[in-house]
């Protein structure tokens, strides 16, 4: 089904500045990008924090994702290829 691929409880959410995406963050520690129309995936999943995502959102620009786990890292991705931009910011 769309939009149910979390295995655990999604903790954020955040539309794009354009409409066309949705990025969530979960208990999962993944975060989803998808489209907001069809409800369907666009990228593969962005991972590499090691505990709960607490908070997701696309900078201004919608060229990029930031996330905030509690495993006390920042993370910033970039929103089309899912990548990370920079090496994770300790908190």
């Amino acid at each position: 089904d769309p939009l149910q691929e979390h295995t655990a409880p999604i903790t954020s959410v955040a539309y794009s500045p354009d409409g066309q995406h949705i990025v969530s963050g979960s208990r999962d520690k993944i975060i989803r990008i998808w489209n907001a129309r069809t409800g369907q995936l666009v990228t593969d999943p962005l991972q590499g924090h090691t505990d709960y995502i607490t908070s997701v959102t696309y900078s201004p620009d919608g060229q990029h994702i930031v996330s905030g786990s509690e495993d006390k890292t920042i993370r910033i991705w970039n929103a089309r290829t899912g990548q990370l931009v920079t090496d994770p910011l300790q908190g």
